[in-house]
C-alpha cells in the first residue's frame, strides 16, 4: 500500500511543532485532527497510529521529545505510556491462555503455591484478569518505599498480602499489582515473566516498538521525557507517607490511591524523576512501566484482531473468550465504571472511549495514551503522548482522533 508522506510544521501557543508521518489518503481526516490537537490542546510531543486489515494506513509523529524543546519527536521516539501495558499484559497473558499453559479458572495457587497464605488458597486467575481480587494494594509490613524495584521482594509481599474482602465480589482496579501477579503466574508456568515473554513472541515478529522492561542503552535513547500532570489523582501520593492500612471495601480508595504509588520511590527522588529515569525502563512493572510508540503498540492490538506481518497473537476464540464481558462495575480504587473483560477493558465511552464499538478492547494509560483493537473492523488503534492530562478519562485528544478515524471507516 503507497503511503503519502506528511510533513508539517505548525506554530501554536508561542512555539514551533515538527509533525511527520505518513498515511493513506484516505485518512487524511485523521492527520487533520493531528494537527489540530497541537493547535488547540496542550501537545508537546505525540504519535498516532492506525493499522487496518493488517496494514498500516496512518503513522504519525512529532513535536518535541523534551520540555526544553532540545530534542525533536522522531520516527522511533518511545514514551512511557503507563497502563497501556496493562492491555499488552493482558493480551501475552491471554496467548498463553490460548496454547493451553494456564487455566483461568485454576486457583493461582495451582501455579503458585506460595500464593495461597492469608486466605488467598481460593482465588482465581480470572480474578487478576477482571480486577476483583480482592488485593488491589499492599497493606502488609513486609514492603518499603522503593520496593517496585525489588520484584522478588513484591512477590513475596503479595504472597503474605490478605485480601481486602471477599475475593470475586467488588472490583477495584489492581493498579500495580494486576502485573506483579499475573507476571509470577506466567513465569511459573513458562519461565520466564511478562517482558521477556512479550519481546520473544509479540515485538520481535511484529517488528514493534514497545518494551515492558529491560530496555537496554539505544532503545532508552530514543525515549521521551514524561511530563506528568500534577492534577492526576494517582499522582497525588507524591509528597505522602504510606498511610494506614485499608480494612474493607468501603471508605478506603483514598488512603489506597496513594499507597498504590507508596513503593514507586525513596522519599528523597521526586516522583517525576523516578518515571524519568534509567531503572524505570528497565525494571518489569507489567502493569505500568511500558515504553513504546502508537506504531507499536496499533501493530500489537492489529495482529490480536487479525493479522500483521503474517503473525496473528490469538486465535478468533481466544479473542472472543479474552473480550466476553466479566463485569460492569463501578470500580472501588478510582471510582470509575469499567466494562471489564478478560484482561483488557472493553470500550467504556465514559472512561475510556473506544469510538463507536463497544466490542472494541484495550487499554488507557495515565495522562492520555492509549491503545485498543477493534475485532469488528479489523483495526488497530494506539495515541501517545509525553505531556499527560489530568482528566479521568483518555481526554479530548484521543477523542479527537478516534472520531476522525471512525469517520473514515464507520
Amino acid at each position: 500500500m503507497a503511503l503519502e508522506d506528511f510533513h508539517e510544521t505548525i506554530e501554536a501557543r508561542g512555539g514551533s511543532y515538527p509533525l511527520r508521518g505518513r498515511y493513506d489518503v484516505s485518512f487524511r481526516p485523521v492527520v487533520e485532527a493531528f494537527v489540530e490537537n497541537f493547535r488547540k490542546e496542550e501537545e508537546l510531543g505525540a504519535g498516532a497510529s492506525v493499522v487496518l486489515g493488517g496494514e498500516t494506513v496512518v503513522d504519525l509523529w512529532g513535536g518535541w521529545a523534551r520540555a526544553d524543546l532540545s530534542q525533536e519527536w522522531d520516527e522511533h521516539s518511545t514514551v512511557c505510556m503507563m497502563s497501556v501495558a496493562k492491555g499488552v499484559t493482558g493480551i501475552c497473558f491471554n496467548m498463553a491462555i490460548d496454547r493451553g499453559l494456564i487455566d483461568p479458572d485454576e486457583r493461582i495457587a495451582t501455579y503458585w503455591p506460595e500464593f495461597a497464605q492469608a486466605g488467598k488458597q481460593d482465588i482465581l486467575v480470572r480474578m487478576v484478569l477482571d480486577h476483583t481480587a480482592a488485593i488491589p494494594v499492599l497493606t502488609t509490613d513486609t514492603m518499603y518505599p522503593g520496593g517496585f524495584f525489588d520484584y522478588p521482594g513484591y512477590i513475596r509481599a503479595l504472597e503474605v498480602q490478605e485480601p481486602l474482602w471477599q475475593p470475586g465480589t467488588r472490583a477495584a482496579y489492581h493498579v500495580h499489582n494486576q502485573g506483579f501477579l499475573l507476571g509470577e503466574i506466567l513465569r511459573r508456568v513458562t519461565g520466564t515473566t511478562v517482558g521477556p515473554f512479550l519481546k520473544e513472541h509479540v515485538t520481535r515478529p511484529l517488528h514493534a516498538e514497545y518494551y515492558i522492561g529491560g530496555m537496554d542503552e539505544q532503545q532508552q535513547a530514543h525515549v521521551a521525557e514524561v511530563l506528568p500532570n500534577t492534577g492526576a489523582r494517582l499522582f497525588a501520593a507524591k509528597d505522602h507517607a504510606v498511610p494506614e492500612k485499608p480494612t474493607s471495601s468501603e471508605g478506603w480508595q483514598d488512603g489506597a490511591v496513594l499507597r498504590s504509588f507508596a513503593f514507586l520511590q525513596n522519599p528523597a527522588e521526586p516522583w517525576y524523576d523516578t518515571m524519568n529515569s534509567p531503572r524505570w525502563r528497565e525494571i518489569e512493572i507489567a502493569s505500568g512501566s511500558g515504553h513504546g510508540n502508537a506504531r507499536g503498540v496499533a501493530r500489537i492490538y492489529g495482529a490480536a484482531v487479525g493479522t500483521v506481518n503474517g503473525v496473528s497473537l490469538l486465535s478468533p476464540g481466544q479473542l472472543e473468550r479474552m473480550i466476553t464481558e466479566q463485569h460492569n462495575q463501578t470500580e472501588l480504587l478510582q471510582e470509575r465504571p469499567y466494562h471489564q473483560a478478560m484482561g483488557v477493558l472493553l470500550n467504556t465511552p465514559e472512561a475510556v472511549y473506544m469510538g463507536p464499538n463497544m466490542r472494541s478492547f484495550g487499554h488507557h494509560g495515565l495522562g492520555g495514551s492509549i491503545g485498543f483493537g477493534d475485532p469488528d473492523a479489523k483495526l488497530g488503534f494506539s495515541y501517545c503522548c509525553n505531556q499527560m492530562h489530568a482528566v479521568g478519562t483518555n481526554g479530548p485528544r484521543a477523542r479527537r482522533l478516534i472520531d476522525a478515524v471512525y469517520r473514515v471507516v464507520g
